[in-house]
């Protein structure tokens, strides 16, 4: 199993690039299988959920072209069966996209309900029910997602919660339904917003992406396009939130400074200098941090996926802070980690009390899941001594060359595949 092993104690200084956005791509990806003309995506991560996905889109026949690291080409004319089986996307949540895109484009599909990290209850209700509303039959049986139509037609959906997944679904199977469709309380985030101009790019009408209400256009065929997938916020924030945690200077660039504006105010409450340009952003953690409160909200709150990178942070900063999880209910599954790290954290319920400490200490921890993953590598970093962090996999999902980059910055961190190598590891930086 890989495993990441660091040595803590030195600021991280330095410039990052920033990739593509993983939860853009997921959807843009899907998409993508909605013409049969050829489609180019650019600036995709090169990441194992992105890979999964052209793998499963592979499976049912599309012509999957890999230009480079974060081009490829996918041709859906030649797909050949609308079942996605388990085996193909079990490892990643999204899969459901391929329920919109399918049903939006042959009026059926059959899709295996999806897997990922288990941070809590993703119901699919919501994707359902707007599939419903636009005329599909739906039924779950056998672990598959099974929707028919003979026609999709527009309608008025309302959100009963505000939900990207279900948001983008049904943005994308209303692009190729008959008539108009108004989707209320829709979500706002910018990877919504990305997947619309995607579409829009394809000859779809999508408006108010961005904003609660979503109206759509039904369009008959769309067409090829080549489009540039947005800058990953929550990578940007977590090499933010690096930098705080180590007293450290980094300038993050190809970002989009206002999609990250929840993560700066943050920042800046606790302490941190942070410095805006047209496509990058400066943290620099020169002085002692201090305590905050935080609550998760969907955009353009304070995003979920940047919930425990800012817990770590607090855990070593001056006071008590309160840090409320209003999205996902197993969220806090990192915080034993953490507390093996000399962390001081009490949860109760979706709330965590965290206590600061003077600092944390390198320890053999796991992640549990994506973003906890990475914020155990934050505090690693943070950390005095040595910190081995298994169940990378998880962290491998969505950061790409997440170790080279972080040495980019001066970290002491390299990916190890046995405990031969964690010796050498030790003898090297002792």
């Amino acid at each position: 199993m890989n495993q990441y092993v660091i040595k803590g104690g030195n600021p991280l200084v330095g410039e990052v690039e920033i990739g593509g956005a993983k939860n853009a791509a997921l959807a843009i990806l899907a998409a993508a299988i909605m013409t049969d003309e050829t489609v180019t995506i650019e600036n995709l991560p090169d990441v194992r959920d992105t890979n999964v996905l052209l793998e499963a889109l592979s499976g049912i026949g599309a012509i999957v072209e890999r230009i480079d690291a974060h081009t490829v080409r996918i041709t859906g004319a030649t797909i050949d069966t609308l079942r996605v089986d388990y085996d193909a996307i079990k490892k990643i949540r999204a899969s459901y996209y391929l329920l919109g895109a399918l049903v939006g484009k042959y009026k059926k599909a059959e899709v295996a309900l999806p897997g990922g990290c288990a941070i809590g209850s993703r119901p699919i209700d919501l994707h359902i029910k707007g599939l419903k509303a636009l005329g599909a039959e739906v039924d779950i049986s056998y672990g598959l997602v099974s929707a028919n139509a003979k026609k999709l037609v527009g309608s008025h959906i309302y959100m009963d919660k505000v939900s990207v997944g279900a948001t983008i679904n049904i943005m994308m199977a209303a692009a190729m339904a008959e008539g108009k469709t108004v989707i209320e309380n829709a979500a706002k985030e910018p990877h919504v917003v990305d997947v619309a101009n995607f579409l829009n790019s394809m000859g779809a009408q999508i408006r108010g992406a961005g904003t609660d209400m979503i109206r759509v256009n039904g369009v008959a065929k769309l067409h090829k396009t080549t489009y540039a997938v947005i800058p990953d916020q929550i990578e940007a924030g977590t090499f933010m939130f690096a930098a705080a945690a180590t007293k450290g200077d980094v300038t993050v660039k190809n970002v989009i400074p206002k999609h990250l504006e929840a993560t700066t105010a943050k920042l800046l409450e606790i302490g941190c200098e942070v410095e805006e340009f047209d496509d990058a952003v400066r943290v620099v953690a020169s002085k002692g941090l201090h305590h905050t409160s935080v609550t998760t909200l969907p955009y353009p709150g304070y995003p979920t996926d940047m919930q425990p990178q800012i817990a770590v942070v607090l855990g070593i900063s001056e006071g008590t802070s309160v840090v409320t999880e209003s999205i996902f209910e197993n969220r806090f599954k990192y915080v034993d980690e953490l507390t093996r790290m000399g962390a001081d954290i009490k949860v109760e319920s979706n709330i965590a009390i965290i206590t600061g400490v003077a600092g944390y200490t390198g320890a053999r921890v796991s992640a549990p899941d994506l973003r906890a993953g990475a914020a155990l590598v934050i505090a690693g970093l943070a950390a005095e001594g040595i910190t081995t962090i298994d169940d990378i996999h998880f962290i491998q999902r969505g950061y790409e060359r997440f170790e080279e980059k972080m040495r980019g910055l001066g970290a002491v961190m390299e990916l190890v595949t046995s405990e031969k190598d964690v010796q050498k590891f030790m003898i090297k930086v002792s």
